[in-house]
């Protein structure tokens, strides 16, 4: 229960930090799965979530050892042989807000679950 309140309010305070930079028509679909919670964004929310504050604030937080990225196949952010990859909250989002139809989705991980990684990032485009 308390892992459900924590995602919802992070969540939340994501969702609205994006929706007031990416304009009042802007709206994060959230995702919900048994063992996380995320968003959605679209590409102007993205953008919007690469320009502001929310990366280095989550960071802050949340070290980056406890957060995954799954990159696209023609990413050029540098990951080691074994998955790791060398790169900020932040360039992993403005790589994909850097292309025309580029989106992320941001996971918050339910304790314990997902190699105890605490957030995840998926990145997105054609």
């Amino acid at each position: 229960m308390r892992f459900a309140v924590i995602s919802a309010t992070i969540c939340a305070a994501i969702a609205a930090a994006v929706t007031f930079g990416a304009g009042s028509a802007a709206a994060a679909d959230p995702i919900a799965q048994p063992d996380r919670v995320g968003l959605h964004l679209n590409h102007a929310e993205t953008e919007a979530l690469g320009d502001g504050p929310v990366p280095a604030l989550i960071t802050m937080v949340v070290p980056l050892s406890r957060i995954g990225a799954g990159l696209k196949s023609d990413s050029e952010i540098y990951h080691d042989e074994n998955g790791g990859v060398h790169a900020s909250l932040r360039q992993v989002i403005t790589e994909a807000a850097g292309h025309p139809d580029g989106t992320v989705m941001l996971y918050l991980n339910a304790p314990g679950t997902h190699s105890g990684r605490l957030l995840d990032i998926y990145q997105n485009w054609n």
